[in-house]
């Protein structure tokens, strides 16, 4: 059976961050693409691509508070505006893939997701398995989605990845973030959180990438135990070739995540 690989690309990987417009980080998403390129020419796994927002979708979301809800009518014009920006940073994501000869898709998640309380409800995950089942590569991306609670709310790459991974059962997940992994409050890197150790550690985190709209590193790992028997690699998207030898099965810096 050819092995299905999830992997999570970070906004604050391939968009600039503290910028005054939304910018791409051009530099390393073509690295990226190009590492994701070498290691699937054989066509030897399966590939499924979810994408952080960055400065494409945190500022605004933000400034507005729709990730709390809808509770205003000029918070509608932003919940709109939110879909626009993130599918021009989805585009270019799939466009640069395609340069390198992959058959990048996009999906528009919000599209298709609800939301109920903040919580991924429900998803059209059975055309994600029609369109692997095609070769292709879809192309997700954390993005404001209809709420049933609250009209509307953050729909998380993180909540994407647990869903899918629920449904569609990889062989492997792979976080790629801009730092080594999980770090402890000493900020050394934990190399490997089970159900054994996950008690002891889950309140001793150092989180620099805490983020109000989409969470905490601790809120990762708290999602991450919803799957059971899925191994999930956290890694550093920011160092180069990281990403192609994990996608080869090679061993490589970061944090082992099983439970």
């Amino acid at each position: 059976m050819t092995e299905l690989i999830l992997l999570k690309i970070g906004g604050s990987v391939i968009t600039e961050k503290d910028v005054a417009e939304p910018t791409i980080n051009t530099k390393n998403l073509r690295r990226i693409c190009k590492e994701i390129a070498e290691a699937y020419k054989n066509n030897s796994f399966k590939l499924v691509i979810v994408h952080g927002a960055g400065s494409f979708g945190h500022p605004i979301v933000k400034r507005t508070g729709i990730h709390e809800g809808i509770t205003r009518p000029d918070q509608v014009i932003s919940f709109a505006r939110t879909q626009v920006l993130q599918n021009i940073l989805n585009s270019e994501v799939c466009q640069t893939l395609q340069e390198f000869n992959l058959p990048a898709i996009p999906i528009q998640p919000s599209a298709s997701a609800i939301m109920d309380k903040k919580r991924l409800i429900s998803f059209n995950h059975e055309l994600i398995k029609n369109l692997l089942e095609l070769s292709l590569i879809p192309v997700l991306f954390g993005v404001p989605a209809f709420d049933k609670s609250q009209k509307c709310s953050i729909l998380s790459g993180d909540q994407i990845i647990v869903f899918l991974a629920k449904t569609l059962n990889p062989q492997k997940i792979i976080f790629a973030s801009n730092v080594d992994g999980i770090l402890g409050k000493d900020q050394n890197l934990i190399e490997e959180i089970t159900e054994d150790n996950y008690d002891e550690i889950k309140n001793s985190l150092y989180d620099a990438t805490y983020d109000d709209v989409t969470g905490s590193m601790a809120g990762k790992i708290s999602e991450l135990k919803n799957i059971i028997g899925i191994k999930s690699y956290l890694i550093n998207g920011n160092k180069p070739d990281l990403i192609k030898k994990i996608l080869q099965g090679k061993e490589v810096r970061g944090t082992i995540i099983e439970f």
